[in-house]
């Protein structure tokens, strides 16, 4: 019997996101979870990835990105699962969201080289690692797409999280560079897309590197901040 088993029988597994008992030693999330997962299945944009109408003037209008897309709304069980995987260390979660986002991504949209959008220094330092890179790494080997080190961000630069959306946007906030030559085709992965701040931070620094194409890719998506406030 493998460790893990025997550890599951010490202490039964349960969902990452409600706590609930699980039926498999191998499951993550709860059958009640999985199903009450908010996927964006309505037509979104292409730009900000929002529902449409995206209000009268779209949040990507202008955005260093060619498009955007994420599978999930960040509410509910979505937010939960994320909190998890951050702040709990519930890594096999990024597994999962790699394999919704490989099932569920519009075809054409995973074509190029993926780059993780690179976290916060002391944050990473702090978790032991990066969910966006976790999450990257687990759809390269899905998808069988190249995952390039190109992005990294400097270490004065400010946290995002809990930051208005006025301070997320304000120029110099965010400064991230590329090392070498960016992809040509470039799809972005971030484990939650908010404002587009930081996607349009690493889009900058990839098309000075050289990319064309770029595609701003995340698990989860939050509501629109016009019609719902969100500090994710």
């Amino acid at each position: 019997m493998l460790a893990d088993e025997l550890l599951a029988l010490v202490i039964p597994p349960r969902c990452a996101a409600c706590r609930a008992p699980l039926a498999g030693a191998a499951d993550v999330l709860c059958a009640d979870c999985l199903r009450a997962l908010p996927w964006l299945t309505a037509p979104c944009c292409e730009r900000c990835a929002l529902p449409l109408p995206c209000g009268r003037r779209c949040p990507a209008t202008g955005a260093p990105f060619d498009a955007a897309w994420s599978a999930v709304s960040y509410d509910g069980v979505a937010r939960d699962a994320m909190r998890a995987l951050k702040f709990s260390g519930a890594r096999p979660l990024a597994d999962v969201m790699a394999a919704q986002i490989a099932a569920a991504a519009p075809p054409g949209l995973l074509c190029g080289a993926l780059v993780a959008v690179p976290a916060h220094p002391a944050r990473r330092r702090a978790r032991g690692f990066d969910p966006a890179e976790l999450i990257a790494r687990a759809l390269a080997r899905r998808s069988g797409m190249a995952l390039e080190r190109t992005l990294r961000r400097a270490t004065t630069t400010e946290r995002q999280l809990g930051a208005s959306r006025a301070l997320r946007r304000a120029p110099g906030r965010l400064h991230v560079s590329a090392r070498g030559t960016a992809p040509r085709d470039a799809v972005l992965v971030d484990d939650v897309h908010t404002t587009g701040a930081t996607f349009a931070a690493c889009a900058r620094a990839l098309r000075g590197a050289g990319a064309e194409r770029i595609v701003a890719l995340s698990w989860a998506r939050t509501p629109d901040d016009r019609t719902r406030r969100s500090s994710g």
